[in-house]
């Protein structure tokens, strides 16, 4: 493992306690980690973060945590006794930044809420993740991503018109918190350099990170009474822009809604009459004459592969798309010379987890090392040099199941 001398990323110097499980808030907790804050991670004594055994398990450890547990310092604590939040409240007098999801209301419940901090910690940016947000009639209402991107609007648009809503194979609520929640964390630490101590409480809701997708249906619901709804694979108001069939059965993607390159596509597509015909000159001409502009492309991919119709798109300016797999993205050199994938040591094997986005040219973030196999394995370097715990206490603690 390397050490924190190793560190020179760009928030080399930041200390963060996570509280957090599951996704949303340890997901954020592994954004500032890639990008060199230091972060102790608090895990449930014996059993750790419930995320260790989700989806595929190798060797007693989900391959996913060897991810998402990436760059943390692992220590154990029973929240459930008060001598484990003694010490999570002297961890918290120490960080720049506590993050949390849980429930809300658990964490004043435990003498560990924002006003127990600030009280030892003045400039503590508390940055909290929740369903629902901290206030509300909805704040207690347990938060799960899939019913937050219900409520938030996704799954409203999501599918094809008089079918049930379509979700996405993965937890999108919990990963958009996470990003709102680094924003909100990072805009805070920022406000704190310019106001010396002035710490704040980041309150991040999972549905309203879901809203804050949404683009113009608040405007267009209160302005023109207009109710987006789904569109299968089109976008509603923006024509032509959809997903083609080719003569392999496979699928490409195809944005041609700008006028030239509108343009462009039907000469590509072998319509040139289309291409210069004035009732499409325009957007709103395109939609209004939709289905007649998608069935002649549709007609021309089917007579190309895949390959081949990528071919003539790129060659006519087309922004265009395959519809990738995990597998097709490691094939692809573009994601190769991106170095979307990097490789870590995991017991002394070598283990593939995703890099993480944006790059920076001058202070780069990295995994320094991956999720660490054993909860707690960082009692002794956090508890006992940070905290002066002395290694016969901690071995009490231990005992005493605190650890």
């Amino acid at each position: 493992m390397q050490s924190e001398v190793d560190n020179d990323g760009p928030l080399a110097g930041i200390r963060v306690l996570e509280l957090g499980q599951f996704i949303a808030g340890p997901f954020a907790g592994t954004m500032l980690a890639y990008y060199g804050a230091e972060v102790i991670k608090v895990e449930t004594p014996g059993t750790g973060d419930p995320l260790r055994n989700w989806r595929t398990v190798k060797d007693g450890t989900s391959l996913w945590w060897r991810s998402i547990g990436r760059n943390k310092k692992s220590i154990t604590l029973n929240l459930r006794e008060e001598r484990g939040r003694e010490i999570a409240r002297d961890l918290a007098g120490r960080c720049d930044v506590v993050l949390e999801n849980f429930r809300p209301g658990t964490m004043e419940k435990w003498g560990l809420g924002p006003e127990d901090i600030k009280r030892i910690n003045p400039s503590v940016v508390y940055s909290r993740i929740s369903g629902y947000g901290q206030t509300g009639p909805y704040a207690s209402k347990p938060g799960f991503a899939s019913a937050c991107e219900a409520i938030g609007g996704f799954r409203h648009l999501n599918g094809f018109p008089g079918e049930a809503p379509v979700r996405p194979n993965l937890s999108m609520g919990d990963t958009i918190a996470s990003l709102h929640a680094v924003i909100g964390t990072l805009l805070a630490l920022v406000h704190r350099g310019k106001v010396p101590d002035a710490g704040q409480v980041v309150d991040t809701a999972i549905y309203e990170s879901v809203f804050n997708m949404m683009e113009s249906v608040v405007p267009e619901y209160a302005d023109a009474g207009i109710v987006r709804e789904p569109s299968g694979t089109t976008l509603t108001g923006i024509v032509p822009t959809n997903t083609y069939r080719c003569a392999d059965n496979k699928f490409v993607v195809i944005g041609g809604n700008a006028d030239p390159i509108y343009q462009r596509l039907m000469r590509a597509a072998g319509r040139p009459e289309l291409a210069e015909d004035s009732r499409l000159s325009d957007n709103a001409g395109r939609v209004t004459h939709q289905k007649e502009i998608d069935d002649a492309i549709g007609e021309w991919t089917a007579t190309l592969t895949l390959e081949q119709a990528m071919t003539e798109l790129d060659a006519a300016s087309v922004p265009c798309g395959p519809i990738y797999s995990v597998e097709d993205m490691f094939n692809d050199p573009h994601f190769q010379a991106r170095e979307l994938f990097e490789k870590v040591d995991v017991d002394g094997d070598s283990m593939t987890i995703p890099a993480i986005a944006p790059r920076l040219d001058k202070t780069p973030g990295r995994t320094r090392w991956a999720g660490v196999t054993e909860p707690g394995a960082h009692n002794r370097e956090v508890l006992g040099d940070l905290l002066g715990i002395a290694d016969e206490e901690l071995d009490q603690l231990r005992d005493r199941q605190i650890l």
